[in-house]
C-alpha cells in the first residue's frame, strides 16, 4: 500500500521541571506521524523516545522519517531494527489507525467505562502539601518520587505522607533505580508495615548484577516492587516472564515496540500490570490508554495522573481526576495536535 507519509517533530517544555534520580527533566522530545492513503484515509501517531530510559533518540528517529521520503510503501515503514522501538510504535499504531477506527487487540473482553488513576506527587517535601487536595478530589492511589533527595530526610517524609493518606489510600513509591542493595532494603523493611501499594525500580536496570538483586529482594520483603526501567523493550518482557516475576510489571505502552504482541504475552503469563506514562503528549497517552482499557487482567490505578504536564496546554491528556473514561479518549483530536505544531 502506497502513503503520503509526512512527520513533525516537537520540543515542548514542560509546566515545571521534573525532578526524578536521573535528573532535572525540563522538556519533551519527540515526533508526530501522519499517513495518508491514495484514497484520503488518514492516519496520525507519536514517537515518544526516553533516551535515559534505554530507547533510541527524537534525533535517530528524525533521521529515520527523513530516509523513507515524502511517498513509501507500507512495508518499507516496518522494515526498521529492533531498538527503534518507539518509532516501531508509532509506525504500527498508524498503519493499525488506517485500518481499524481503534488498535485492534486480544483484550476486548473487559470494557470499562472508566478507571481509577494514580496522582503524581512531586519529589521532596513539596508533596505534603498536594495529598489533602488531591484526597478531598477523591484521588486514593499517590505516586511520589523517591531517590532524588537524602535517603534519611525521605524516609521522615514517607511517614509525613502515609499520615496525610485518607482511609484505604494506597502510595506508590518510584525510585528510577537510585538505590543499591542495602538502600533498597532499608526502604523495603520501612514500606512492610505502611499503606505502600508497591515500589517501582529501587536498583538501576543497568546496575551490575541488578536482575539477581531485585528477584532477591522480591522474595525477602513483603512489599511488591515495580519494574520500569527494567523493561525497556518487549525482550525484557519475555525475559522477566522467563524468570518467574511475579510482582509487577510497571508498562509504559508508547516504548514498546509491539506493545499488542507484548500485552498479549503478559496475558497469557497472568502477570500483575499497571499501565504508565511516558509524559508524552495526547496523541501517544489517546493511543497507550486505549490498550490500557482494553487489559482484561487485574486494573490497578492508571499511572496517567501526569496532566496538566505541558507549558502549552494544548498537548496535554485528558483533564485528570481519580477517574479517566474512555468517552475522554474520543476528546483528542489528533489533526487539531498535528496542526499545532505547525
Amino acid at each position: 500500500m502506497r502513503l503520503h507519509f509526512q512527520h513533525r517533530r516537537y520540543r515542548l517544555p514542560f509546566r515545571a521541571v521534573v525532578r526524578t534520580a536521573h535528573g532535572p527533566w525540563a522538556e519533551r522530545e519527540g515526533m508526530y506521524l501522519r499517513v495518508e492513503t491514495v484514497d484520503g484515509r488518514v492516519a496520525f501517531a507519536e514517537a515518544a523516545p526516553i533516551p535515559w530510559f534505554g530507547t533510541e533518540t527524537a534525533d535517530e528517529i528524525e533521521e529515520s522519517c527523513r530516509g523513507w521520503g515524502e511517498w513509501v510503501e507500507d512495508s518499507s515503514l516496518t522494515n526498521l531494527p529492533a531498538e527503534m522501538m518507539c518509532l516501531r510504535n508509532a509506525v504500527s499504531t498508524a498503519l493499525n489507525e488506517l485500518h481499524e477506527p481503534a488498535p485492534a487487540s486480544n483484550f476486548s473482553e473487559a470494557n470499562p467505562a472508566s478507571w481509577g488513576v494514580a496522582a503524581l506527587l512531586p519529589a521532596g517535601r513539596s508533596a505534603i502539601a498536594l495529598v489533602p487536595p488531591q484526597s478531598d478530589a477523591g484521588f486514593r492511589v499517590f505516586k511520589w518520587k523517591v531517590g532524588v533527595g537524602d535517603i534519611d530526610e525521605e524516609l521522615g517524609l514517607l511517614d509525613d505522607l502515609c499520615a496525610l493518606l485518607p482511609e484505604g489510600a494506597k502510595l506508590r513509591l518510584d525510585a528510577n533505580g537510585a538505590w543499591n542493595v542495602k538502600q533498597s532494603s532499608r526502604w523495603l523493611e520501612r514500606c512492610a508495615e505502611r499503606p505502600v501499594e508497591f515500589l517501582e525500580q529501587p536498583i538501576a536496570a543497568d546496575a551490575r548484577g541488578a536482575r539477581d538483586a531485585l528477584l532477591a529482594l522480591a522474595a525477602d520483603f513483603p512489599t511488591l516492587i515495580g519494574l520500569d526501567e527494567s523493561l525497556i523493550n518487549d525482550r525484557d518482557i519475555e525475559r522477566w516472564i522467563a524468570d518467574g516475576w511475579s510482582d509487577v510489571f510497571v508498562v509504559k505502552p508508547m516504548l514498546l515496540g509491539n506493545p499488542i504482541d507484548a500485552l498479549t504475552r503478559l496475558d497469557r503469563a497472568n502477570a500483575d500490570v499497571v499501565f504508565s506514562s511516558a509524559l508524552e503528549t495526547a496523541l501517544g497517552a489517546r493511543d497507550a490508554l486505549r490498550l490500557a482499557f482494553d487489559w482484561k487482567g487485574q486494573k490497578r490505578a492508571l499511572g496517567f495522573g501526569v496532566w496538566p504536564l505541558f507549558a502549552d496546554s494544548r498537548f496535554d491528556g485528558p483533564h485528570v481526576g481519580p477517574f479517566l473514561g474512555r468517552a475522554d479518549l474520543k476528546r483528542i483530536q489528533p489533526e487539531h495536535l498535528w496542526n499545532a505544531l505547525t
